[in-house]
């Protein structure tokens, strides 16, 4: 082999390395402003200061009794527990038609200074088993549908 075929080699791998370098730097240098964190209410209130400002996700289950719903609709206001920690969190958005105390829920947002959570994204958790409902009262799935499509029109 001569030297002209092998400085050729090492300067393709070179290059090579150069590059997946650079492309590696590219894709891994912005990642952190863009990670969005997982906590529960107990990781929350220990992170303290540190959680402040930053986008994170809260998940834990709605604690009974602390749904309140403002005047215009839209402002809702709760707290989420983890059972040890618990958190209160104004919502900006309609929540989905599952939202109830007890729920699991993931909420995307930011702890204010105040040590409430603002959210304008949040997540009901469900199973994606589908259950039909379970015949009551001694009615037929016929006559719940019966009763249904008198309601309806």
């Amino acid at each position: 082999m001569s030297n002209e075929s092998r400085s050729r080699k090492v300067l393709a791998i070179v290059a090579v390395l150069i590059a997946g370098g650079a492309l590696t730097f590219l894709a891994m240098g912005g990642i952190g402003e863009n990670l969005v964190y997982y906590w529960s209410p107990s990781e929350l209130k220990e992170a303290g200061e540190g959680a402040r400002g930053a986008t994170v996700r809260l998940g834990g289950l709605v604690a009974p009794g602390s749904i309140e719903r403002g005047d215009d609709g839209l402002a809702l206001r709760f707290a989420v527990t983890d059972g040890t920690e618990t958190v209160a969190v104004t919502a900006s958005t309609v929540p989905p038609a599952m939202f109830r105390e007890g729920i699991g829920v993931v909420l995307e947002g930011e702890l204010a200074g105040d040590g409430t959570f603002h959210t304008e994204r949040l997540m009901v958790k469900h199973d994606n088993e589908y259950r039909a409902p379970e015949e009551e009262d001694g009615r037929s799935m016929e006559d719940l549908v019966k009763s249904l499509q008198l309601e309806n029109g």
